[in-house]
């Protein structure tokens, strides 16, 4: 894998809009390939789009600095259903509204990974192109086999588009590898960008294989192709049309929910501390059953797993999402004032296994946190909570709730007994910092075995997935194909999405169903079901566009126009003004107890805004670009309305090959 990362990041050529020399652009011998020589056979072809697959698993499992933050938290920082929460983090960013800027507050660290997406989405958007650039060179490529590998090249390069220009909104659109510097882009619109990668998505449904006649696991499928032709036809109105792609991925391709248990059962590391009562969801999301034959939901998986330092990425969901129940601090007590948990570790006399809560929910330090809406309000329905919801069951060990720890120092009186938050005379808070320390949260989507600090009898750092374990994750899986027709039949007025969204609840085991839905019960859905598999903020952000494409109203009544749903309100308006603005900004206005209701940390408010919809262009790409001039997000210091923008994408492929 070292062999395919320098070959690839190498011979793509060069960075977006970096300044590069001559010198650099000469080839060297010593430190890489030819593209015209290595893209000569199918080997170098096939290395190339391994690493595109490896890359995109990357937006879930790429850590940085302390191993505490990846990229997909951002995602759901800017969303209705999470925040950040290390407060005692002095740089912790929740005050978006006011440091989010083109020059500041994106970075690619512990605080938020906004830096990443735009470079990274970028850099995926190279390497596809590298494959599109270069096939023509191949040898004696079969037609079929050349037209596979290009539909597979489009799914990379359209992923990272949707994801762009839903998070940016219009940005330059780049479809070949660049010869010489280039510093004279122009943002390319929205429409013209989702154009392109429909019809191109389009080519690779075609031309793809499905899964079950291909002999590699995670590489690009047919499946994976509909799935994202499907957003791609939501994505231009074209609801009709995701409607019946919808229809044939869950009718006719060979998928099905997984509606009992199957494959291994993986007891969830301390049975005598919490015992995993089992049942299909637990199944489902354990890695070691993801990509399983017998696993028929599996649309498109993302393997990772092994002793490969060069393939396995660590994935520390456990240490990030899960939290800090072990706080030394004086925030957390027992009513007689021990310590309320301590972390004891197998070795330790103290050592307990009913009491072993790092090896039973992880070593959690409370990076991210959800909302009040995702720990509860979300699971009720028809006026009650649904019970027999399995993704919301402490009673089969699926989600857990701080109360469910005991008190483990044996020195206290309370020894044993239940956590309280508060203390049961004075009515004191036991817990002091509830943000970090005291929330519910789905644990089988957040358990991952630690195989390192299992084998250590000493440790105290069980964190998810290590070297040597499993940590394969779902990209897209058939659940979610049902609630994309739910929300094409919405769209479209067809009162069978009800099904749709009905037939994910019954899997579930949920008692409570749906008489008729909303967009904003799909969204619910989605939360419930999808929990860190898919990118809440840009399907939020999706969803904002086509609801006003549609011309239907959400939730609450509100319609929306594609020329001004995403600039309604000036973007120095009172951060509690709820009127205008997008779904996205409806969204987390109702449902974010967080942002804007006066919440403060380390003296920064809890606040965002409604252009925080866009991220900011980064300045850096905008004075990097010194022969042309891109277009700022409304909101943002340097946004001009009148900025020229390439109306077409024929235009900017036109444009590809000018540097002045």
């Amino acid at each position: 894998m070292k062999k395919i990362t320098i070959l690839i990041s190498i011979t793509c050529g060069l960075l977006f809009f970096g300044s590069c020399t001559e010198e650099f652009l000469k080839p060297d011998p010593l430190s890489f390939y030819e593209p015209t020589t290595t893209f000569k056979t199918e080997p170098g072809l096939r290395a190339a789009m391994a690493f595109c697959d490896r890359h995109l698993r990357t937006y879930w499992t790429h850590y940085n600095n302390q191993n505490i933050s990846f990229p997909i938290e951002t995602e759901y920082m800017f969303s209705d259903l999470a925040v950040a929460s290390k407060t005692d983090d002095g740089g912790i960013f929740v005050d978006i509204a006011t440091r989010l800027t083109p020059t500041g507050g994106a970075q690619d660290g512990d605080q938020n990974r906004i830096s990443y997406f735009w470079n990274e989405t970028y850099n995926g958007i190279k390497y596809a192109n590298t494959i599109t650039s270069f096939i023509d060179g191949v040898e004696g490529l079969d037609e079929k086999i050349k037209n596979a590998y290009i539909g597979r090249a489009y799914f990379h390069r359209a992923y990272r588009y949707l994801t762009l220009v839903f998070q940016y909104g219009d940005v330059p659109f780049i479809t070949k590898i660049i010869s010489v510097p280039k510093q004279n882009y122009r943002s390319t619109k929205r429409e013209a960008i989702l154009k392109k990668i429909t019809e191109d998505m389009e080519f690779a449904t075609e031309w793809v294989p499905e899964q079950k006649d291909m002999a590699d696991i995670g590489a690009v499928n047919k499946g994976a192709c509909r799935m994202l032709l499907i957003k791609c036809y939501l994505a231009t109105g074209q609801f009709q049309k995701a409607k019946d792609q919808a229809d044939i991925l869950i009718g006719q391709s060979g998928y099905d929910l997984m509606r009992g248990n199957f494959g291994t059962f993986y007891d969830g590391g301390e049975t005598k501390t919490l015992p995993i009562q089992r049942n299909v969801i637990w199944d489902l999301h354990r890695p070691e059953n993801k990509l399983i034959a017998a696993n028929k939901e599996t649309i498109f998986g993302m393997p990772n797993r092994g002793s490969d330092q060069e393939s396995f990425i660590a994935f520390f969901t456990m240490r990030s999402l899960g939290p800090f129940w072990n706080s030394a601090s004086s925030s957390f007590k027992s009513p007689d004032g021990k310590q309320a948990v301590q972390a004891y570790h197998r070795n330790q006399s103290q050592y307990k296994p009913e009491y072993d809560y790092l090896r039973a929910i992880g070593r959690g330090i409370g990076i991210f946190r959800p909302t009040y809406f995702a720990e509860k309000t979300m699971w009720y329905l028809n006026g009650k909570h649904d019970d027999g919801d399995l993704r919301h069951n402490s009673a089969v060990g699926n989600w857990f709730w701080m109360d469910s720890i005991r008190y483990n120092d044996p020195s206290s009186t309370w020894y044993g007994k239940n956590l309280l938050l508060t203390h049961p005379e004075t009515g004191a808070l036991l817990c002091t910092d509830t943000i970090r320390n005291w929330y519910g949260f789905p644990h089988y989507k957040l358990y991952l075995k630690d195989v390192t600090a299992e084998a250590n009898m000493s440790s105290t750092q069980f964190n998810g997935a290590t070297t040597g374990g499993n940590a394969d994750w779902y990209c897209y899986r058939l659940a979610e194909a049902y609630l994309l027709r739910a929300e094409a039949k919405f769209y479209l007025g067809d009162a069978t999405a009800t099904n749709d969204v009905n037939e994910i609840r019954k899997r579930a085991g949920c008692t409570e169903l749906y008489n008729s839905v909303t967009i904003g019960d799909i969204m619910d859905e989605r939360a419930r079901e999808l929990f860190l598999e898919e990118w809440r903020h840009v399907e939020l952000s999706r969803v904002s566009y086509c609801l006003a494409l549609s011309n239907k109203p959400d939730e609450w009544g509100n319609s929306y126009s594609v020329d001004t749903y995403d600039k309604q309100g000036n973007g120095q308006a009172a951060l509690d003004d709820a009127a205008g603005g997008s779904y996205w900004w409806q969204r987390v206005c109702k449902h974010n107890n967080y942002y804007n209701k006066g919440v403060t940390v380390q003296n920064r408010d809890y606040v965002i805004n409604k252009h925080n919809l866009y991220w900011p262009i980064p300045n850096s790409a905008i004075t990097a670009n010194n022969k042309g001039v891109l277009s700022q997000n409304y909101g943002y210091d340097g946004y001009d309305p009148g900025t020229p923008k390439w109306e077409t994408w024929q235009e900017a492929v036109e444009d590809e090959d000018k540097t002045n």
